[in-house]
């Protein structure tokens, strides 16, 4: 099935064939078409941000020079199609438009601040290594709060989004009509990873309104932000991130938090300084298996964001990341307490999902009722493996790699974690 044939359900199997080569749809040459040249400008970014909402204090101002790199990444690399800085462009002015409103809500509700983030569960591992299902897996206990994407992307409602009881929250209604529109442009994303409105989303999304995430590296090739993140201390970017989940206890309840993001492997230390009760849940799997999908996702995309798909840049630039990332967590893995920290294994996982979950509330000191219980086998029968279809992936024709030049890469993570070798 080529990317012609946008055909997606459960049983599908997806082959993008024409990976290197694309064939746009009718509404992905639309999109090219139309796209206009960015002004990749902080001042213009900030302008604008304030002309959408009539505010001007953006909070403590570190995160401009983080803000300057995202969009110096995006200017200097040479083959981003004109989509692709627009669609970079737009990101950073509605991040900078949303920490306006953070930070105005917290002006006027200092109180905020005093809400305590107790004991929260974060979800750490690799993409693709089943990260996202336990995760919608945990979201299934209501007592957990945890953050689907529609609230996400817009934490606090602008004056036009404020929901009327009983009625559905505008909010909401934006991002299911973003996600239609998505979905048309690059319909095979979601078998990749899905941002439905109600998909549970990662923290992610909030450290990037302090422009303080890898986002930007999915979107273009950012050796000067992996090499800034590197060398800085990321302790002020989760600081940042708890104000805005104290932001939304502030708005709709406190409860106890789940968060996510295959970051934070490598930024355990400032995660734990900053939630120092977490329970840290790690999954693991062969890093084969998730640089696949990685590279493959993101040549996808490359399509329309690119001027040409770049499938070797893609693959040295991503297994290097990838390295570098489980290098930090092998390096930081025991400095966490083990007492309050799970190692969850990607094959164990998904042949006895209940016994996984059990030994995560276990740690965490969570009791287990019949009825959640009862919620979990909900989930398990409501979403199986690839409900919109599974991605064929081919490293040797697509990329020129094998399994083994891939994974010789990750003795180390071997080494420290009894991972099962997957791809063959």
């Amino acid at each position: 099935m080529s990317q012609a044939n946008d055909g997606t359900g459960p049983g599908v199997i997806i082959d993008i064939t024409d990976l290197h080569d694309p064939v746009l749809s009718a509404v992905q040459r639309a999109a090219v078409d139309a796209a206009q040249e960015p002004r990749l400008e902080e001042e213009h970014v900030l302008d604008l941000a304030r002309q959408a909402t009539g505010l001007s204090d953006f909070g403590d101002d570190g995160f401009r020079e983080r803000m300057r790199l995202w969009l110096k990444c995006a200017a200097d690399d040479a083959g981003l199609s004109r989509l692709g800085r627009s669609t970079i462009f737009g990101m950073c002015v509605r991040y900078a438009t949303t920490r306006l409103r953070v930070e105005d809500l917290v002006r006027r509700h200092p109180e905020i601040l005093d809400i305590p983030i107790e004991r929260p569960l974060v979800v750490a591992g690799l993409p693709r290594s089943g990260t996202t299902h336990l995760q919608n897996f945990l979201a299934a206990d209501r007592n957990l709060r945890s953050l689907p994407y529609w609230e996400a992307i817009r934490p606090v409602p602008a004056a036009d989004e404020v929901a009327t009881p009983g009625q559905e929250d505008p909010r909401h209604a934006k991002c299911a009509a973003e996600w239609v529109q998505a979905d048309a442009l690059l319909p095979y994303t979601k078998a990749m990873h899905e941002f439905s409105p109600d998909h549970i989303s990662e923290d992610v999304e909030f450290s990037c309104i302090d422009f303080g995430s890898y986002h930007i590296e999915w979107l273009t090739f950012s050796p000067a932000w992996r090499d800034y993140c590197e060398t800085h201390d990321q302790t002020p970017v989760f600081r940042y991130l708890k104000k805005c989940l104290q932001v939304l206890n502030f708005q709709t309840g406190t409860k106890r938090w789940l968060m996510k993001c295959p970051q934070h492997m490598e930024n355990l230390v400032p995660l734990t300084t900053v939630f120092p009760d977490a329970t840290v849940v790690m999954t693991h799997r062969d890093p084969v298996a998730s640089i696949q999908s990685a590279i493959t996702s993101n040549c996808y995309r490359q399509r329309i964001s690119r001027r040409t798909v770049e499938p070797k840049k893609t693959s040295d630039y991503w297994i290097d990341r990838y390295e570098r990332l489980l290098r930090a967590c092998v390096r930081d893995r025991d400095r966490l307490d083990p007492e309050r920290t799970v190692d969850v294994y990607f094959d164990k996982f998904m042949a006895a999902p209940m016994a996984t979950v059990e030994e995560i509330y276990r740690k965490a000191g969570m009791p287990i009722s019949d009825a959640l219980r009862a919620a979990w086998a909900d989930f398990i029968a409501r979403a199986p493996r690839g409900k919109y279809g599974q991605i064929h992936y081919d490293l040797r024709r697509d990329f020129g790699l094998t399994p083994e030049e891939i994974r010789a890469r990750f003795g180390f993570y071997f080494e420290r974690f009894p991972v099962t070798v997957e791809v063959k």
